[in-house]
This record gives structure tokens, sequence and C-alpha cells, in this order.
């Protein structure tokens, strides 16, 4: 189980996007990195294709890596731990106040 998972809220906490926040978009797990939704922007050109019949010059999020990004919880940063629930579900929660994030 992962500590942020698609649809949370992040802030950058290193990097040249320090400071700045947005939605998860996707996760590759894979090579430990997260999509997040407006941040580390960059441009791209496209041929034009079924999707985009005009082609030209997009701009699309490209990853960063996981650790450079902190969950926001309540608009704050929180540090993530898991707590095995009493119907045998694992949960996230806040480790400094034991609150369930999920």
């Amino acid at each position: 189980m992962n500590k942020i998972k698609k649809g949370d809220s992040v802030k950058v906490i290193s990097g040249n996007y320090k400071g700045q926040s947005g939605r998860v978009i996707k996760i590759v797990s894979s090579k430990n990195r997260i999509i997040v939704e407006g941040i580390n922007k960059a441009k791209k050109h496209v041929k034009p294709n079924q999707q985009n019949p005009q082609g030209g010059i997009i701009e699309k999020e490209l990853s960063i890596h996981k650790s450079n990004v902190g969950l926001l919880h309540k608009t704050k940063l929180v540090k993530v731990g898991f707590k095995l629930m009493k119907n045998g579900k694992k949960a996230r929660i806040n480790k400094k106040t034991g609150d369930s994030i999920d």
C-alpha cells in the first residue's frame, strides 16, 4: 500500500517547484515517480493525429520523484503511517494525531 495515492493533494517540498501544491494524476510505482497536476510542465511538439488533428505545441506535466512531495491533509503536511483496523483492513493515518486520512 502506497503512502500517496492517485487523487491525493500533495505539496512539493524540494526542487524547482518547492512550495507549490496540486493533485496527483498518475503514479509510476516502478520508477518511484508521480505526476502532479500543474507541476513540472513542459512544452511538447506533437504531430497531427486522430485526437489532435491540428497538431502543434502542447503543455504536458512531467513526473517528479515521490520523495520530493509531501501529503496534504486538512491543508497541512503530514507524515503517513498505517494502522490495521478492527474490520481487518489497512488504513492510512496521520502519524502525529492518529486521524484516518482516507
